[in-house]
């Protein structure tokens, strides 16, 4: 009996957060390591399905740069990063176009369909939803100064037509997609996760953009799991970026939240995708978890 008490009492506290989020939208970057354990994909993607069934529409924006390199090693392809950057020639990108929007798209479309949701797989170049200009990444010299390298087929993301995405989510689907972009010249851009993210929830004036990523948070010191910074604000960002608390990795999470809020997206929160159910414990309970950045 006490059981069936706590499960009524988990779903009395959840009422107020279905009734405020119902009909709402909510973006979610999925990656980390809820991409790669079985346990913890299964738990995020049955997340995502009862909120949908719950009445809220989600949208997942995927990475998978892992099985990218994976793949490129298989290839005998060699990965050459840029402070972080995947430098992406020409065959690079092609299978960079092939693991993203073909295999891992495709699979989480699968798993959704499974577990009793129905998903649509989409890619940035279907019906011209991301479109994107070459990103140019500046870089420190020898000499000490700075210039501008060209990292190959890696872009910004230019517009956002959410129309597909729209018709795909009225149709009581849950739109996956991959974060691929054309160019105005047909050509295939790769593109942060993170950012596509935050600019597809902007151009869908989204309630909540959700970051898995694989940390609690924004930690005001790395290794003291106790500093978690519970909120952000805005104008706090660029202090924390100078006295290296937020660097490497959560730049452009942190930005790509900040992006979506300026943009008009209500919230943003960057959670760790390692808790079982962490999207629920953020958008169903009184608590809530990781770092929600907010003006």
């Amino acid at each position: 009996m006490s059981t069936a008490l706590e499960k009524a009492a988990i779903l009395v506290e959840a009422l107020p957060y279905i009734k405020k989020f119902y009909g709402k939208t909510v973006v979610i970057k999925y990656g980390g390591h809820a991409m790669i354990n079985n346990e913890l994909k299964e738990a995020v993607l049955t997340d995502i399905v009862l909120m949908k069934y719950v009445g809220m529409h989600p949208v997942i924006v995927h990475g998978g740069g892992p099985e990218i390199t994976a793949m490129l090693k298989r290839m005998g392809i060699v990965s050459n990063f840029v402070d972080g950057l995947r430098v992406t020639d020409e065959e690079t990108m092609e299978i960079v176009e092939m693991v993203l929007a073909g295999k891992i798209n495709k699979d989480i479309v699968s798993q959704i369909n499974h577990i009793g949701g129905r998903a649509v797989g989409l890619s940035g170049k279907d019906a011209g939803l991301f479109q994107a200009v070459k990103k140019l990444h500046r870089i420190r010299t020898p000499e000490g100064g700075e210039e501008m390298a060209d990292i190959g087929f890696v872009g910004e993301i230019s517009q956002v037509n959410p129309g597909v995405i729209i018709t795909v989510m009225n149709e009581g689907y849950i739109p996956v997609v991959a974060p691929v972009a054309v160019g105005d010249r047909c050509e295939s851009y790769n593109v942060n996760a993170d950012y596509a993210a935050g600019r597809l929830a902007a151009a869908l004036e989204a309630d909540k953009l959700i970051i898995l990523t694989d940390v609690e948070g924004v930690m005001a010191d790395r290794n003291d799991p106790g500093s978690l910074i519970s909120v952000l604000r805005v104008e706090e960002y660029p202090t924390l970026v100078e006295q290296g608390k937020i660097d490497g990795g959560m730049i452009p999470k942190v930005e790509c939240c900040l992006d979506a809020l300026h943009g008009g997206v209500r919230t943003t929160h960057i959670l760790d995708g390692r808790v079982p159910h962490s999207i629920l414990l953020e958008v169903f309970t009184d608590k809530g978890i990781g770092t929600m950045v907010k003006c």
